[in-house]
Formats: C-alpha cells, sequence, structure tokens
C-alpha cells in the first residue's frame, strides 16, 4: 500500500514539474506571477506541496488568467485527494481558454468531478471535450462514451420527473444514526430493518424490529439475543408471515465465505438459533442482500460468486418441499448487467422484483429499477424508476408494500454538523412503480375443535386455474397463528392440514374486479374419527350438472393425498343442493354429483370398499334459504367419516 502511493507520487510529481516546465511561452504576462510559478516548481521538487499550493495562489492572485497556474495547482490538489479544490481550479482555468485537445485529460478529469456533482448538462460537455481530443486510453474512451449516455438519459429524465413526495419516519424509528434496508411484513404489523450507531469501524450492525400498534410504530428493539452479536449482522429479510427470517452476516466460525446467508424461524415470539444456510446456497464469496418470497420458500439475494454476468449480480434459490434449498441460480442478462446489480426485493405478490443497479441505463451510480414477470414468466426488461428517487448517487434498497400503496427507503445525508448519515423514508408510491399485481392476505388462527387450543398445521395456497401450489406455511405451534397473501386475478384454494385431523379446505375467487381486503380466518380442524365430516369447499359444477369442472382437480387430488396418508379412514361423500327446482330434481342431482366424486376417488386408486356416496337434495341446508348467499353455502359436497 505505502510503496503504491509513494510510486503514485512520485509520478505526479513528473508529470506536474515536466508537463509545465517545457520551454513554452506561459499564458502570464506578469513576471511577478512567472517567478511565483518557478518557485513553485522548485517545492514540488523538495517535496513542500503546500508551499507550492501557496506560491500558485499568490501567482493566481497577481494573474487572474494564468490558466497554468490553475492547472498545476489542480494536479497538486489531485495528489494530495482534494476533490473540491480540484474541481474548483479547474472549473476556474479552463474556461480561461478556448477549447485546446492538450486538455483532454483535464476535460475528463473536471467531467467525472461534475458528474458527482449531479451536474450532467456541464459533464456532458467535458466528456464530449475529451472524446473530441482524440485520447488513446481505451478503458477512459468507454468510460466516457458510457458517461454521456448517463448524463443524455439524467437529463430528459430530470424533464419528466416522477410525481414521488417522501417523508422521513419518525425518530421513533431514525433513532441511530445510520439505518437502512427496511422490510415489513404483509400485515404491515412488524417493520425490520439494519442499524449502526454510526460508521466508525467499532459500531456494528444489528437487526431491529418495530411493532405497529394502533397505526403508529413503537420502539424499537433487538431483533432477538439468538441473532444479533457482537460481529456484524447487516442487510435482513422476512417472509410475509413474519415467521422466517434470512439475514447477513460476516467472517463467523461457521462462514462458508466473505459474508454468508443465515436462517431463523420463529416460534411464539421467540427466534430460533440462526444456522448457516449451507454450501448449497452459500459459496466462498460475498453472499448478502436476502429477499424472501411471501412464504419464506423462494429466496433473491446478491452475490460476487463466479458463473454470472457482472461483478455482483442477483441469484435465486428455491426450496423443496421437505425444506432443503435448490442450488442457487443466475437470473440471467434479463436482469443482471455487466456492472453491480443488486438489494433484490420481491414485492409480496411475486410477480414484481426491485433491485438496484449501475449497469442499466440510468443516472449514475446505482439506481432503483424494477422488472415483472410477463405471461411467459420471464421477467421484462429492467425499468429505471426515474428522478428524483434515482440521482447521480447511490440509492439504497426499495421495499413496496402488499397492497401497492406503501414504499420505503433510505436516503443518505448530511447532518447540519456535517455527520454523514442515513435515514428511513416513505412514501405513496406512484403509480409506474407499483408491483404489476396488487395483494391482500388471509390471517388467522388454527385451533382443534373440539379442544379449542392452537395447532400447528400445514397451510397451502393453490391457484385453482393452473393446479399449482404457490404458498406454503405453518401455523404457530404456540398460538395457531398463520398468515397467507392472495393476489388479485385469481381463484385460490387454500387446505389446512395435520396428523390426525380431517383436511380442511377454504375457498377464494379473487377474479373479479372486487377489491382486495384482509381476510381474517380462523380455522378449526376435525379430528378424524366416526362421524366427524367437513365441506369440500373448492369442488364445482356448472348450474343444473353433475360433471366436476376441470377446476376440481386440485381439491379431488387432495382427497385422493388425505385419503392415501390415513389407509383406515370409511368415507361417505354426501351431495346437497339449495331449493331451487323440485325436490325429486334436487334429490337426483346431488346423488349424481355425489356419485361423480366417489367415481373419481375410484378411478385414481382409491378402494371402491373404502367409500360410499349419497345424495340429501335440499333436505338438510345449512342456512336458509332466504338469499343467494346462503343458497351458494347450501350447495354442497360434504366428506364424513364412517
Amino acid at each position: 500500500m505505502y510503496k503504491s502511493l509513494l510510486a503514485a507520487m512520485l509520478l505526479v510529481v513528473c508529470l506536474v514539474t515536466a508537463g509545465m516546465s517545457q520551454n513554452r511561452k506561459l499564458s502570464t504576462s506578469s513576471s511577478k506571477a512567472e517567478r511565483l510559478y518557478e518557485k513553485a516548481d522548485e517545492y514540488i521538487r523538495s517535496r513542500d506541496f503546500n508551499r507550492a499550493l501557496e506560491a500558485l495562489a499568490e501567482a493566481r492572485e497577481k494573474d487572474p488568467q494564468f490558466v497554468e497556474a490553475y492547472i498545476k495547482a489542480a494536479n497538486l490538489q489531485k495528489m494530495m485527494g482534494n476533490k473540491p479544490a480540484v474541481y474548483d481550479l479547474l472549473q476556474k482555468g479552463l474556461q480561461l481558454v478556448p477549447y485546446s485537445p492538450m486538455y483532454g485529460g483535464y476535460y475528463f478529469d473536471l467531467a467525472d468531478l461534475q458528474f458527482e456533482r449531479g451536474e450532467y448538462a456541464a459533464a456532458k460537455e467535458n466528456y464530449e471535450a475529451y472524446l473530441k481530443s482524440k485520447p488513446k486510453n481505451a478503458k477512459l474512451i468507454e468510460w466516457s462514451r458510457s458517461q454521456v449516455k448517463t448524463a443524455t438519459y439524467a437529463l430528459e429524465a430530470m424533464q419528466r420527473p416522477v410525481d414521488f413526495s417522501p417523508e422521513q419516519l419518525p425518530g421513533t424509528l431514525n433513532r441511530f444514526g445510520l439505518q437502512y434496508f427496511p422490510y415489513a411484513t404483509a400485515d404491515q404489523r412488524y417493520f425490520i430493518y439494519t442499524a449502526r450507531a454510526s460508521a466508525r469501524p467499532d459500531h456494528d450492525e444489528d437487526i431491529f424490529i418495530s411493532e405497529r400498534v394502533a397505526g403508529e410504530w413503537q420502539d424499537p428493539v433487538s431483533i432477538s439475543n439468538n441473532i444479533n452479536t457482537r460481529a456484524n449482522e447487516g442487510a435482513a429479510t422476512i417472509s410475509g408471515d413474519g415467521k422466517t427470517l434470512v439475514f447477513t452476516s460476516c467472517n463467523r466460525p461457521d462462514g462458508q465465505g466473505d459474508c454468508d446467508l443465515y436462517i431463523s424461524f420463529r416460534t411464539g415470539k421467540e427466534w430460533s438459533k440462526p444456522k448457516n444456510m449451507g454450501s448449497v446456497v452459500n459459496s466462498r464469496a460475498w453472499d448478502s442482500q436476502p429477499s424472501l418470497s411471501a412464504d419464506g420458500r423462494t429466496l433473491y439475494f446478491s452475490s460476487t460468486r463466479g458463473g454470472g454476468v457482472g461483478k455482483e449480480d442477483i441469484w435465486v434459490a428455491h426450496q423443496h418441499e421437505d425444506g432443503s434449498w435448490q442450488k442457487p441460480v443466475n437470473m440471467g442478462k434479463a436482469v443482471n448487467s455487466l456492472g453491480r446489480d443488486m438489494a433484490p426485493a420481491i414485492h409480496t405478490s411475486g410477480s414484481t422484483l426491485y433491485f438496484v443497479s449501475d449497469g442499466h441505463l440510468g443516472l449514475g451510480g446505482l439506481d432503483v429499477f424494477k422488472t415483472s414477470k410477463g405471461k411467459n414468466q420471464k421477467w421484462t426488461e429492467p425499468q429505471n424508476l426515474g428522478y428524483p428517487l434515482n440521482t447521480h448517487a447511490d440509492e439504497g434498497s426499495l421495499f413496496i408494500s402488499a397492497d401497492n400503496k406503501v414504499g420505503y427507503y433510505s436516503r443518505q445525508e448530511t447532518t447540519d454538523a456535517g455527520v454523514p448519515t442515513i435515514q428511513l423514508y416513505r412514501f405513496e408510491v406512484p403509480a409506474a412503480w407499483r408491483s404489476s399485481e396488487n395483494s391482500t392476505y388471509a390471517q388467522g388462527r388454527v385451533f382443534d375443535k373440539i379442544t379449542k387450543k392452537p395447532l400447528a398445521a400445514q397451510v397451502q395456497l393453490y391457484n385453482l386455474e393452473a393446479d399449482s401450489l404457490v404458498e406454503q406455511v405453518s401455523s404457530d405451534k404456540i398460538n395457531g397463528e398463520y398468515t397467507v397473501v392472495l393476489t388479485e386475478g385469481k381463484q385460490y384454494a387454500l387446505y389446512v392440514s395435520a396428523p390426525g385431523y380431517l383436511l380442511n379446505s377454504v375457498s377464494f375467487d379473487y377474479t373479479s374486479s372486487k377489491a382486495l381486503s384482509p381476510v381474517a380466518l380462523d380455522v378449526y380442524l376435525e379430528p378424524i374419527k366416526a362421524g366427524a365430516a367437513v365441506v369440500l369447499n373448492n369442488l364445482f359444477f356448472d348450474t343444473g350438472r353433475y360433471d366436476l369442472k376441470p377446476i376440481s382437480k386440485t381439491e379431488l387430488n387432495k382427497l385422493i393425498r388425505f385419503l392415501e396418508l390415513n389407509g383406515n379412514v370409511r368415507m361417505q361423500i354426501a351431495g346437497h343442493t339449495d331449493d331451487v327446482g323440485t325436490e325429486k330434481d334436487n334429490q337426483v342431482l346431488s346423488e349424481k354429483r355425489a356419485k361423480a366424486v366417489v367415481e373419481y376417488l375410484s378411478a385414481n386408486g382409491i378402494g371402491k370398499n373404502r367409500l360410499s356416496f349419497k345424495g340429501f337434495g335440499e333436505s338438510k341446508p345449512i342456512v336458509e334459504n332466504t338469499s343467494e348467499e346462503n343458497r351458494q353455502q347450501n350447495r354442497r359436497i360434504e366428506m364424513r367419516v364412517l
């Protein structure tokens, strides 16, 4: 490090002394200014840079038009790392003379400094001046061309700003020197983020959590003594139900690489001791900035591992049904660029991914982008979220709520005392930034119907049209709580099951234009015993017909699986109707519908000796047939244990 620094200093000294002491006429006509300029050269040769700068400042006082005095001072300040001084000197010096190829390198230096300040128009002009000087450095040529494109894009973006009005979150949450990577559960009951007292090396990162009570965020507390340690616990994500946490920690004894991903699970109010996600997920490189899907079974994260597209890439891993994880897959060129692609945040609906990148066209540094899944399940071209969210500086991660109404992000700032800080903000989500789908949630508790005690049960959500599992969570064994996410445009079947209990099914239809709203749904599971019965809510028939509609396949196959797991259970399938039509017709219809279910089960491996069917017509309504909603409840298929 010291040798490299010394070499750089000697190189700059040589450039300063040799480059400016050629036998060419200086731009000044002041002999006093010229003598001071030459005196500065003497100070430089003796490495007394401060006195050299003083001499050059005096030379500029004698002749404010002395171009070389500005340039030489800028070179010295650049060597000393004083960017503001370099900016000021080059600004003043270069404007004194018309364009000249001999100043090509200085146009480049000034352009970079202007870009860092967000002075896009001036930076673009100076990058173009550098390119016009016919430089030889291929990397600087490529960089300058890229910066010209970025500046052009930025200037256009600033002409069409997004209606974006962030407001700082209350001091209750912004109580640390630095706070960032905000995340919330699907119901926005819990808010987690990473924080540290300051940027000092002895102040480590920890994960904090705040609960919303009566619409107000409470004082944040350490998420758990099992999770926060003396090491850094950084960038974290939480599942939609608030029961699975994945976070980053570096240089732990059980680490696979530089930084690894760890996982922890909540039961009641306690988080389990975190486990390294292992060599299947983690690599020997940097793995960080995780984002979990709503059910905690899909994980997006940033990594510098090999086999990617750019410097940092976004990878995705899926969980097997047994809880193990598949090998992560790079998201490919549809998302990742040749630059840095980081801080993924998957929307609760699973249909839109937000991330930051400096490799896609933007306003400079790391900008926030979004990409959505098309009908072919492929990710669309990333869309820059525009100005004023994105600027010339690096932007941080972004989180959008399930209903697309509220967003959270962090922003770097400087206090009145000049101390750098990172603060959390909330905002109303502009239409252009919203996920391609809105979501809500169903939430409740699972109980034993007889004892009324909470149960640990498997809760699965299926898309009936696709006959596909879209979410799987477990109810809490301490309090029975569960949360699942429901997304517009889909018809769902919810299945709640536990060993020793009848399968419970619920239907959610969001294919209509009805507004999404949270659903409170407690589920009571019937112990398997003679006489126990449940309604099969996801079997469908056309009016007056008894042939099962295709979307009934999910429920039928779940019923088959239940009977396979409970081989001693014998069952009666009972059909019921409402009171529309004649009693005779309803009796026949109910019997044929029940028979259709039994025939499907028999045709798919369930012994006929375990099954029977019966039609009850309109004779056993659950509620009075006084409305269409009530009649819909009375039109049902039940299974009863014999």
